[in-house]
């Protein structure tokens, strides 16, 4: 049974660092991509990242590129979301999401992933 849970999330202030975890569970099967997305009270949900688990491609919204860095470890079948450089602007939950079936092109559509975590909260103060 599929399983994402996002840990790693809390208060940090302007110009610190995070790193959020999604721990991943399958019935044996792997995901093609993973995503970060995130949603700011009163906001829509918003592409952070996504990886490729087979050959590691990646993309970031142009909002976090340079900042936030997204990383597998296929051992311990976890994806991280390194978040440097932390503004207020990224203030919002942030969930993980998984499919098995995406088209690399459709990764930053949130609509592209069949499976959720239940978020972590993100706040960052100035």
């Amino acid at each position: 049974q599929e399983q994402l849970v996002e840990s790693g999330g809390g208060l940090a202030q302007a110009g610190d660092s995070l790193r959020l975890s999604c721990t991943i569970t399958t019935s044996g099967r792997t995901f093609r991509d993973i995503g970060w997305f995130r949603q700011a009270p009163g906001e829509e949900q918003e592409f952070v990242a996504a990886i490729r688990w087979i050959g590691g491609a990646t993309a970031y919204s142009d909002s976090v590129k340079g900042r936030f860095t997204i990383s597998i470890d296929k051992v311990k079948n976890t994806v991280y979301l390194q978040m440097d450089s932390l503004k207020p602007e990224d203030t919002a939950v942030y969930s993980c999401a998984a499919s098995y079936s995406t088209i690399w092109s459709s990764v930053r559509q949130s609509r592209a992933y069949a499976y959720w975590g239940q978020g972590t909260q993100v706040t960052v103060s100035s």
